[in-house]
Formats: structure tokens, sequence, C-alpha cells
């Protein structure tokens, strides 16, 4: 069985290393500051705190925010294989009612790295709060960056079910056969997954919480590069 270590403390961080699964309860510039300084990830999902005052983040002016971001994402590129990806997934910072979208803000970190943007993916869900002064959003973004032109994409584990999936060609050298792939179809950007609410099936005490669907198409997406 896998085993699974948890640290706590900067005396425990040694620990994380070499194990099959780890978990570290603590601040992440301290963790990746204590990580050797070499390639070591091959896929980093995440998901910032925006900057919104929530019991889990001490807001910030948008421009000590950014800062503080830039200082954790330099922490984490060097430590990116040559064939890694990198997903950041945010939402809107709001100021007094005035919104910025985090990923435009983002993105000149990350092209200052030389990272390739490969897409703007756009997480759709179906709940959240109203507002009464604009439109309510529904969405949030996910950055996938590439550290090279050389990476990994295994679309055939996440392909999804075509719309026809037994449509077929019905002139031409192919007449007959089946016009889409039998695996499936590809995944377009916009992906409607609902989000992780009082309800869910999935719910725990995090306060901020991935659904698992999100998180796997990301992870099988690079699948092949443990094989």
């Amino acid at each position: 069985m896998p085993e699974i270590v948890v640290a706590k403390s900067q005396n425990q961080l040694s620990t994380l290393m070499g194990s099959d699964y780890a978990l570290w309860q603590g601040d992440a510039e301290v963790l990746l500051a204590a990580l050797p300084a070499e390639p070591l990830f091959d896929l980093v999902v995440t998901s910032p705190p925006y900057n919104l005052g929530k019991s889990y983040e001490k807001k910030a002016s948008l421009k000590d925010y950014l800062v503080w971001q830039t200082r954790i994402i330099d922490l984490i590129i060097p430590r990116l294989v040559h064939r890694g990806s990198i997903c950041w997934q945010v939402g809107n910072y709001v100021d007094n009612g005035h919104i910025v979208p985090l990923d435009i803000q983002f993105d000149p970190i990350f092209r200052k790295h030389g990272l390739a943007l490969r897409n703007r993916i756009i997480w759709h869900f179906g709940h959240g709060l109203r507002n009464r002064r604009r439109f309510s959003g529904r969405y949030e973004v996910i950055l996938w960056y590439t550290k090279s032109d050389n990476y990994i994409f295994n679309l055939d584990d996440v392909r999804i079910p075509s719309k026809y999936p037994g449509k077929r060609h019905f002139k031409g050298p192919k007449t007959g056969q089946l016009s889409g792939n039998p695996k499936g179809k590809s995944p377009e950007d916009v992906w409607d997954i609902p989000n992780v609410k009082s309800n869910h099936v999935e719910k725990t005490e995090h306060p901020c919480q991935f659904p698992v669907g999100l998180v796997e198409r990301l992870v099988l997406a690079r699948g092949s590069i443990w094989n």
C-alpha cells in the first residue's frame, strides 16, 4: 500500500522526499524554498488565494499580492521538468465592486520565465453567490503552461463521449466508416463541472475545494509521462 507522509514543520520537511504521497500542512513558500533547486515536478496543479480577504488569507493590495505570488512562481519554475506543465487556476480579484481578472495579471509572470500558454480553460459551474449590481459570476480560468514545446499531452485518456458516436461518412472513399474517433472526441476549452458546495457529495472541511473531476482531467492528460 502506498505510504502517505504528512509534515507540519520545517524539521519534518525531509520526510516528504521519496514518499509515494506527501502532504505539507504549512506555507507553500517555505516548502518550495526547502526543496532542491532542480527539476522535481512533472505537473503542478494549484489554485492560489484570490486576495479577497477570506478566512484562509490576508487581503493585501493587488501589487503586494502579485509580488508574493511572483515569489512562489519563481520557486516553482526551476523545479519543473523540461517536459512539465503547470496549471494555474484563478478567478477574479474584487475591490469595492470592481473586478480584476487574475489570469490576465498572472500571464506576464509566467511569460517572464519563457513558459508557453497552451490553453486558457474556462471552468463553468452552475452555482455560486448571486450579485445584485452585476451579472453573477459562474466561471473561473485555468491557465495551462508548458516549460517547452516538447511537452506531454495524453489526449486519448481525456476524450469525452462523442455527440453522435455511431455517425459514419455517407459519401467519398470513406463511405460507411466511422466519421469520428471511436475513443470519443477531444474536450473543448470550456469545462462544465459543478463546483463543490455545502451539499456536494465530495464536500469536506476545506474552505475552497476543487471538484475531483477538474483535477482528474488535468492529471490524466499528463498520464503518459509515468508510463
